[in-house]
């Protein structure tokens, strides 16, 4: 068991005050004990009583003097020792706090022992580590929004210019070419603020209990006509009695993200497999694609902002980067986990907390 700071303070200060109790006891009683004793061989030579009860009594006030003086300098002494074995910590751990605010953020508090103080100092170190990586992130997030706004803003200032100097035309086809970079920019924003909006502390989610096959029919729905004009078949397999207790627009979101990242990477004529049943711990949820599949060393990365694996596709194809962030905060946020896996096409498979069974299949 570790030993406790206020357990150690208090032996300390216990410890202090017995050592001086024991010190001026053990002092007091030799010096007494050695007066006595000239007191006694001086009165068997001397009638001089009264001069040597006042000997005896000086010597007495002496010795409560000096015991007084000794204890009081010994207090001091070990008073101070503590008092900087306490604070040499703390004021180290202010030092490092300090610097942590003018963003050094390599600064580390060094302690040994397994107290409140060395607790204190690696709960100071794990917060230096996580705004060291927040720092990162938002240096990160701010470079990779404004590499995001700068290609369609770049492109629609371009064709603008071309517009107007009388260079183009202002055809019906570059007119929608506008309009496509304007939807990006759009659908940018509006990821971003929904990212936002999932990662502050007062964000909650609408859950009641709903049946999981209507939630994965609904979102199919959404997709399917994309999935149709691609020529990509989109099947799903669901047991139709299990229920579920989720937020039910943003479990649809998260499966229209994941389905539509799916459609990107699935060449025409592939499929995408959804399947749905109820486990011991849960409900797991796999959506699998026969596309290209994911490179395994960016497997580890693929939930990260902006982060794409094929780093050739173009924005308009690959897509914001966010989509996947957007299901893991999801999936988090129901108590639930999301993983993925790539072999021969891309899976990923989620799994939720369940609140109940025959199997409901259907295709497009």
């Amino acid at each position: 068991m570790n030993r406790r700071l206020y357990m150690r303070l208090a032996l300390i200060i216990i410890g202090i005050a017995a050592g001086i109790v024991i010190i001026s006891s053990v002092i007091l009683i030799l010096k007494t004990h050695y007066h006595f004793i000239m007191y006694q061989s001086q009165v068997s030579k001397m009638d001089y009583w009264l001069e040597m009860n006042g000997h005896l009594e000086l010597a007495l006030l002496q010795t409560i003097l000096w015991t007084s003086l000794v204890s009081i300098v010994l207090a001091i002494i070990l008073g101070f020792y503590v008092a900087k074995r306490i604070s040499t910590p703390l004021v180290h751990m202010k030092h490092v706090a300090e610097k942590m605010t003018v963003g050094e953020w390599h600064a580390r508090v060094s302690l040994s022992g397994k107290d409140e103080l060395a607790e204190l100092g690696a709960s100071l170190n794990t917060l230096a580590v996580q705004l060291q990586n927040q720092e990162q992130l938002r240096v990160t997030m701010t470079e990779n929004i404004a590499h995001e706004l700068r290609t369609p803003l770049a492109t629609l200032k371009s064709h603008m210019r071309a517009l107007e100097d009388g260079i183009w035309e202002p055809t019906p086809a570059r007119i929608h070419t506008c309009y496509e970079e304007i939807e990006r920019l759009t659908k940018l924003v509006a990821e971003l603020e929904d990212l936002t909006q999932l990662e502050s502390p007062g964000f909650k989610l609408v859950q009641k209990e709903e049946s999981l096959a209507e939630v994965i029919e609904r979102a199919v729905h959404l997709v399917d006509a994309s999935y149709q004009e691609k020529q990509v078949f989109l099947n799903y397999t669901v047991d139709p009695t299990i229920r579920v207790f989720i937020d039910h627009g943003r479990m649809i979101q998260v499966m229209v993200n994941l389905l539509s990242n799916a459609l990107k990477f699935t060449p025409a004529h592939g499929e995408v497999n959804i399947t749905a049943s109820e486990e011991q711990a849960g409900i797991r949820i796999v959506v699998e694609d026969s596309g290209s599949g994911i490179p395994s060393e960016d497997l580890p990365n693929v939930f990260e902002r902006f982060y794409r694996a094929d780093k050739s596709r173009s924005r308009r194809t690959g897509g914001s980067g966010l989509g996947l962030t957007i299901v893991k905060q999801l999936i988090s946020a129901h108590g639930g986990q999301i993983q993925v896996k790539s072999e021969q096409g891309t899976t990923f498979t989620i799994r939720i907390p369940k609140i109940s069974h025959q199997v409901y299949t259907s295709s497009s």
